[in-house]
């Protein structure tokens, strides 16, 4: 909108719109901020019962690790170990661990005392790493039970209760959720840079500049009559807004990749009968998945597993062979099979190398694949590798079986030969799909992430559209709140009930 005719309405709308204690203040006199975080639902530091757990998994090992968390952690060390006192701050020392009622040996442990905030809850925490037996951890939880003041953690209350103290922001909180379950090398290096902290700084990041913005608009508000602001003030405003509406589409954008790096990318595997579909999805899976038989037409179904390629993850899908079905089973199986490539992320398209010229691998080739030239009937989004399969039955050293096929990788199942090739095309289809978390900018793993994002760029529109100074500032603060949800400002209880439900007891 025109600034000018923002500027007209001031006076008339002096004062409405105010920021709240959690917006920014323009300079005047105002109530005290309060900077307690709002619907943790985890207890304010200082108080709460205390917490213990295995923090490490479950069954035989060689050394297991027990946590408390909260104002009786020091009380629980001292009745384990007594007579003993405390060890030194984070330092290890090996203790006899003994039963506080009966007084009946445990174990010899190493202890540890972190006493808060300097810890990872930010409460007074104890860690005891005893011998993994489930005899010595099942003897060493039960002392602790009898313990008073202490009560076995719920699953996530002590990252929740290091959100609570500050220690970890919402998006952090995810990302070490994300660390603990990753299966692959992709999965780890994104969750170890939300974990860092890196969608977080952006966030705030973000933030900072609605914050400078909404400043300029509430300092036109309160003192543009006056004459004592500096030229261009609003002007500066606008030019915040449209440079973070730019980074905010471009994350948008990009919103899946973070997605399908989380929850796994979906590969189908299509072709015509006997191609080798079923082959491939058990070399690369490396388990027998499906039934391998000469016989055309042996998968009827849609089988899926989920796969690690390249250090990526994926959801695999082998499927039946592409054409007209003999009978009503068949059928459905071609349709479910078609299904899946409309749904596929990338898709292996799979050819006997030995027998291009079939009617079958031509229909294919024309209705899948897609010659050079010709219209792809494909969504731009879905991408493609071709892989001529038996490449075994080819003459060594002959031509190239079709000189007009597109691009292709030549495989051979029985073999292996071409596999390390396939993985390497993988890997860089896959980054493609599912993002490169080592470089650029930190992805949107969650539907969260990109609904909050969503919400503040839908309220940059309306700043844009408004006339009205109060409304346009009460348009940034909505904007800034999106952003400060993602992580944590003002999140709902259901919202983190859900978050923190993922981990498992003891973290």
């Amino acid at each position: 909108m025109m600034i000018e005719n923002r500027g007209a309405l001031y006076q008339s709308r002096r004062g409405v719109g105010g920021a709240s204690c959690q917006d920014w203040k323009p300079p005047r006199q105002r109530g005290p901020r309060s900077c307690t975080r709002q619907g943790s639902g985890a207890p304010a530091p200082g108080s709460g019962a205390t917490i213990f757990a295995l923090s490490s998994g479950q069954g035989r090992c060689g050394i297991a690790v027990i946590r408390t968390s909260g104002p009786s952690s020091g009380h629980a060390l001292r009745s384990l170990t007594a007579p003993r006192d405390l060890p030194p701050a984070r330092s290890a020392c090996l203790r006899l661990l003994s039963h506080p009622r009966s007084g009946e040996p445990l174990d010899h442990a190493l202890v540890l005392w972190f006493p808060g905030p300097q810890s990872f809850t930010g409460e007074d925490c104890a860690e005891f790493h005893v011998h993994g037996g489930p005899a010595v951890v099942s003897g060493v939880l039960q002392a602790l039970g009898s313990v008073p003041g202490l009560r076995p953690a719920e699953a996530g209350e002590f990252t929740r209760r290091a959100f609570a103290h500050g220690k970890l922001s919402l998006t952090e909180v995810e990302g070490l959720a994300d660390l603990i379950h990753a299966e692959t090398e992709a999965q780890r290096r994104q969750a170890l840079r939300q974990l860092d902290g890196e969608l977080g700084h952006l966030c705030r990041g973000w933030a900072k500049t609605l914050t400078k913005a909404l400043a300029h608009v509430e300092a036109y508000i309160d003192f543009g009559e006056d004459d004592n602001l500096e030229e261009g003030v609003l002007e500066q405003a606008d030019s915040q807004v449209r440079e973070l509406e730019l980074a905010l589409s471009a994350h948008l954008r990009d919103a899946r990749r973070g997605q399908r790096l989380r929850s796994g990318a979906h590969v189908v595997v299509a072709g015509p009968p006997n191609a080798g579909k079923s082959s491939l999805v058990n070399l690369l899976s490396r388990k027998p998945v499906s039934i391998v038989s000469p016989e055309p037409g042996t998968t009827r179904d849609v089988l899926e597993t989920p796969v690690d390629l390249a250090g990526f993850p994926a959801l695999l899908s082998d499927t039946a062979g592409l054409r007209e079905g003999v009978g009503p089973v068949e059928q459905e199986g071609v349709r479910r099979a078609r299904e899946r490539l409309e749904q596929a992320d990338l898709i292996l398209a799979v050819l006997d190398a030995s027998d291009l010229a079939s009617p079958s691998s031509c229909n294919f080739l024309d209705t899948v694949v897609v010659r050079p030239g010709a219209g792809s009937p494909r969504e731009n989004s879905q991408r493609l590798l071709l892989v001529l399969n038996k490449s075994d039955l080819l003459p060594r050293g002959g031509p190239d079986p079709r000189p007009d096929l597109p691009p292709h990788l030549l495989l051979s199942c029985l073999t292996g030969e071409g596999l390390n090739g396939l993985l390497e095309a993988l890997r860089k289809e896959l980054a493609e799909v599912c993002g490169d978390p080592s470089t650029g900018p930190p992805l949107l793993t969650r539907v969260r992430h990109q609904h909050h994002l969503q919400g503040c760029l839908d309220a940059l529109g309306h700043y844009k559209q408004t006339k009205d100074l109060a409304l346009a500032a009460e348009a940034l603060r909505l904007a800034r709140g999106h952003l400060g949800r993602i992580t944590g400002g003002g999140g709902t209880e259901e919202v983190l009930d859900i978050i923190f439900r993922d981990f498992c007891v003891g973290k």
